[in-house]
């Protein structure tokens, strides 16, 4: 049973290694380095936010 759980293990690991390796590549090739590297995101929550003190 050890064994059978240890290969599941694995397979969940190379699945999710393939997956990040495609999502890596598609979001490489879909956006540029500029909009990768941009920090536009975290001024639209800054300007957004309010916060009461």
């Amino acid at each position: 049973m050890w064994v059978a759980l240890s290969y599941a293990c694995w397979g969940i690991s190379i699945v999710l290694a393939l997956w990040m390796l495609y999502d890596w590549f598609k979001v490489d090739t879909t956006f540029s380095e500029e909009v990768l590297t941009s920090s536009r995101e975290g001024e639209l929550e800054a300007t957004s936010e309010k916060h009461r003190i």
